[in-house]
């Protein structure tokens, strides 16, 4: 008897767009029943890979066979009416519509020929998220208020609310906590255990070590590796496969000793109502501080009220002893603190614009002179910071939108460093940021921190925290629950904290 044919084939996928070779020769196949890791660096060729499986790309030539019959993916409709659904990692969800009118757009219920509206969208609306486990969401709620974590939950009811047979996932955690991650499992342990197969994309190599089946790795366009037992490859294996070199998962050396003076940056008795309650910390030059904690444990909310984003309830911000305006940028950026935010596409990047004007843009008084800009020194600040952290490629002129995500980041500091930056803030710096860019970035920093700078670092990930920073605030429920140097902590004493919520020390 002749094997099963796989779910979903792909052979020989090719894609080019001008001047770029983006797929070379691509293969790929997926059973029915499992979760299918897809590796690679920032631009390895997965985002185009599954825009192709998901028809918004045509491929310049290759197979595509689903369920053993070739087929023409000429359009997301076609790929969806196969029972092929992708969940890309910047969610496309209409904000000012509700739930049930996201999951049924485009395919709305209908009677005799007529779209029905209000109670059946919702009641098939609320099965589906219950199936997900998150019956707690209402139907005629508007996307736009929902948190990450829910809307993802939402695209995922969309996707099923299809015939779906296969669903990428793309970065899938990203913007998730603990818990949440830990439910997103279940939902695809749910899925793949009635034979929907799942292609799961991340960075984070512990995920799929948890979760996938077998994996294929992506490298200039090119899988260097196929089919790899996902639980058994060494780390180390698949790092090198998808850097071309090894790897060492380690951080920089941090100083032995505290850096010496006064502090740069002083927190005292800063809150926000219902975000975070009362706080102190310091930061010196050459010190790096971390904040560790769960999503909405009040990380973020405390840098962007630092940086002056948010106006505090009470307390103060201290530049060398001087209080800044509460709630001003303005006065923030003027006295050295810069914000490197979590969501760099929407908060901090020009992304039309080209990389010099993204690293000068908040230096533009140095080259406006009578209301005319002076390109060739513009041009001149921004290649000279851009090559101080090795940023790729070596042409400032290119749109910022061409770069990969850890390029995009050193673009954001790049604007710091020429505005001469003595505090920076960064939020979840590496989110988006493939395995070789990270181990760059935390180079970067520590260099930074060496030079003189002080660093406030907010990540969700606490090895990273615990691996960059000098001391660590843990933070629960907006409440600083202990302080530490960073290596008299590890992970498991860190989530403890974060779960129990022990007094402050």
């Amino acid at each position: 008897m002749a094997p099963e044919p796989p779910l979903l084939s792909m052979s020989g996928i090719t894609k080019s767009f001008p001047g770029v070779r983006a797929l070379d020769g691509v293969d790929l196949d997926v059973q029915a029943g499992e979760v299918h890791c897809l590796l690679g660096q920032n631009g390895a060729g997965k985002s185009t890979l599954i825009k192709v499986l998901a028809g918004a790309h045509q491929p310049g030539t290759g197979e595509i066979r689903w369920r053993g019959e070739a087929v023409t993916l000429r359009s997301p409709i076609a790929a969806m009416r196969l029972g092929i659904a992708t969940i890309y990692q910047e969610l496309d969800l209409v904000e000012h519509l509700s739930v049930a009118e996201n999951v049924h757009l485009g395919h709305e219920p209908t009677t005799a020929g007529f779209v029905v509206r209000g109670k059946a969208a919702k009641e098939s609306t609320s099965a589906l998220l219950k199936r997900l486990g998150h019956a707690e969401i209402d139907p005629a709620r508007l996307v736009g208020e929902l948190s990450a974590a829910q809307q993802q939950i939402v695209s995922m009811a969309r996707a099923l609310s299809h015939d779906v047979r296969l669903i990428v996932m793309d970065e899938p955690s990203a913007a998730l906590d603990p818990d949440e991650v830990d439910n997103l499992f279940r939902i695809v342990g749910d899925l793949t255990a009635t034979g929907v197969a799942v292609v799961y994309i991340s960075h984070r190599l512990e995920e799929i070590r948890r979760i996938g089946d077998r994996v294929t790795v992506l490298k200039d366009g090119r899988a260097v590796a196929n089919g790899l037992p996902a639980k058994t490859t060494p780390t180390r294996e698949v790092v090198a496969l998808m850097t071309g070199r090894n790897v060492e998962y380690v951080f920089p050396d941090r100083p032995v000793s505290p850096p010496p003076g006064e502090p740069v940056l002083t927190v005292r008795g800063l809150s926000r109502a219902g975000e975070f309650e009362p706080l102190d910390l310091e930061v010196r030059p050459g010190e790096i501080v971390g904040l560790a904690g769960l999503v909405g444990s009040g990380r973020s909310e405390i840098l962007e009220t630092v940086y002056g984003a948010r106006k505090p309830t009470s307390g103060q911000v201290l530049v060398d002893g001087k209080p800044l305006k509460p709630g001003s940028v303005r006065a923030a950026v003027r006295a050295g603190l810069g914000l490197a935010p979590e969501e760099r596409k929407a908060q901090a990047l020009l992304m039309l614009e080209s990389v010099t004007r993204n690293v000068s843009v908040s230096s533009m008084s140095r080259f406006s002179r009578g209301g005319w800009i002076d390109r060739g020194a513009e041009l001149g600040a921004a290649r000279a910071a851009t090559r101080e952290l090795s940023l790729r490629p070596d042409n400032p002129s290119v749109p910022v939108r061409t770069l990969s995500g850890g390029n995009q980041q050193k673009a954001v500091l790049a604007r710091w460093l020429l505005r001469g930056c003595r505090v920076l803030l960064l939020d979840e710096p590496t989110r988006g940021v493939d395995v070789g860019a990270r181990a760059e970035l935390y180079a970067v920093v520590r260099r930074l921190a060496d030079e003189g700078l002080a660093v406030l670092l907010v990540s969700s990930e606490v090895p990273e925290v615990l691996g960059l920073a000098d001391r660590v605030l843990v933070l629960r429920e907006g409440r600083v629950v202990h302080t530490a140097p960073a290596r008299e902590l590890d992970e498991h004493r860190v989530l403890d904290l974060v779960m129990e919520g022990s007094p402050a020390s």
